[in-house]
């Protein structure tokens, strides 16, 4: 496996579309779709599944969701490559030594445990999974094992199909994050690719004459390609037909400049704001917490006030967003947002491209990317996006306050929305990023390391920019619109 993914469910998931990419290069995937799983799998042997042949299966599966529109799902089950995990959550291990004492039995309030051949059996009917017996047995007997895609779901929206144990998703209380994406151990929950169109659209520019292409690439991607400086993966990007890379961290400044005035303003008549940056936040506000929709701040994400500036000055521009994001797949294509990015690519999808298109970013020169402030750049780690607004405030003199809840994940999202919901929220600003560490640790970026943050820092640090105010002043921003 090649050390540049953190597992190998993501590396196949990565060979397959750089097959794709490489067959639709040559004008051979019609012929090629056949031919591609026995690439990836040839055999004799098979590699984690039963057989070649299922594993085949598999990859045909994952194929047909690329190139099919299967449905306009973001996130999916692959319901082939689900491994039916367990259904059940606890269950009872051969420690259990059918105690005298039976404090399962006495600490389960629904009588789902009773003994059987002298050992405790539990009553999957009657178990609400509450835990309460495998916390009581001394033995540590009873073991708690859930799907690591329910687990990885905040919303309770992976279920099961109690007939074929697959995983489904509930569409109806799905929020696009992706965790469940980067977290299942047999690659069978997958985003949407929209590889193939991103080629044709890239191939109808004719070579930017018919139009420009430009890539929008998130704060995140420094610390994707290890040992590999920014400026190069920059270079490596326009090879593959982009007519030019702008900074995300571009719009980044322009929020929290904006982000600041809409403070100073909602603060006197709000009790809280929450950031809006983060789709799979928003959206985990709206689903759970309908009655703060008016909390969440107005302003647009970074990446579309950066597309709306660059069709500002260019307003026949294509525009592909570049990141660690699944959720941002789902931003594009709101009503009104869905005119300002034609496609979101993911860092893996990249990777895919610059390997199909032989592409080496260490052997590319050096392409300048100075949109951006330090406080810009730091917006994909968590906390960044407090010190960028606590920086625009002071830059433009703001009557504001700021007393900020970080919020790393949404384990501490639901904390603070559920403290604001009982008037107990101790801040007047909830920075909410649905991925813990931040963007940085996407689910579909390649790079999920401690070091990470660093690594974005450090860019940061490399900022030439340094005033936000002066450097956005640098634009026309006078007739765009920077509200969602």
């Amino acid at each position: 496996m090649s050390k540049k993914f953190d597992n190998h469910a993501q590396y196949i998931k990565y060979k397959v579309m750089k097959e794709i990419i490489r067959s639709k290069k040559k004008n051979s995937l019609n012929k090629d779709i056949f031919s591609i799983p026995n690439k990836i799998i040839p055999g004799p042997n098979a590699q984690t599944r039963c057989c070649i042949y299922k594993e085949r299966a598999i990859i045909s599966d994952r194929i047909k969701n690329v190139i099919y529109e299967l449905n306009d799902n973001v996130v999916n089950v692959i319901d082939i490559a689900c491994d039916e995990c367990p259904l059940y959550r606890f269950s009872v291990t051969e420690a259990c030594r059918g105690c005298l004492a039976h404090h399962c039995i006495e600490n389960c309030p629904t009588g789902a445990i009773e003994l059987i051949n002298q050992r405790a059996h539990i009553n999957q009917e009657k178990c609400i999974e509450c835990g309460k017996c495998s916390k009581a047995c001394l033995f540590e007997a009873i073991s708690d094992v859930k799907r690591p895609c329910r687990s990885s779901c905040k919303t309770g929206a992976l279920v099961y199909d109690a007939n074929t144990k697959k995983s489904i998703i509930d569409y109806d209380n799905c929020i696009n994050c992706g965790a469940c994406v980067s977290r299942c151990p047999f690659g069978a929950i997958t985003d949407k690719s929209h590889i193939l169109e991103i080629m044709e659209l890239i191939n109808k520019s004719k070579l930017n004459t018919n139009y420009k292409v430009y890539a929008i690439v998130a704060p995140a991607i420094s610390a994707q390609i290890p040992g590999v400086n920014i400026e190069k993966i920059v270079t490596a990007i326009k090879k593959l037909g982009f007519y030019d890379v702008v900074e995300a961290a571009l719009g980044a400044d322009i929020v929290a400049n904006y982000e600041a005035k809409i403070l100073e303003e909602e603060l006197n008549h709000k009790k809280f704001i929450t950031s809006s940056c983060c789709p799979a936040f928003v959206s985990y506000i709206k689903l759970k917490y309908p009655s703060f929709t008016d909390n969440i701040s107005t302003s647009v994400s970074p990446m579309i006030a950066t597309a709306r500036l660059i069709k500002n000055t260019d307003p026949s521009a294509k525009i592909i967003f570049i990141g660690p994001c699944v959720a941002k797949k789902s931003e594009i294509t709101q009503e009104n947002l869905k005119n300002d990015i034609q496609y979101a690519m993911s860092f893996e999808e990249l990777q895919a491209f610059l390997d199909a298109y032989d592409i080496n970013p260490l052997e590319c020169e050096d392409s300048p990317l100075d949109d951006a402030t330090y406080y810009a750049r730091i917006f994909p780690r968590s906390g960044g996006v407090t010190e960028a607004i606590k920086n625009s405030i002071n830059e433009q003199n703001l009557n504001v306050e700021l007393k900020p809840v970080i919020c790393n994940g949404l384990d501490e999202c639901e904390k603070a929305l559920r403290l604001a919901q009982i008037g107990k929220l101790d801040g007047n600003f909830i920075e909410g990023m649905a991925c813990k560490g931040g963007c940085i640790n996407g689910p579909v970026s390649l790079f999920k390391k401690s070091t990470g943050t660093i690594v974005i820092n450090n860019n940061a640090v490399s900022a030439e920019k340094i005033d936000v105010k002066n450097n956005i002043n640098e634009y026309d921003l006078e007739n765009i619109n920077l509200d969602i």
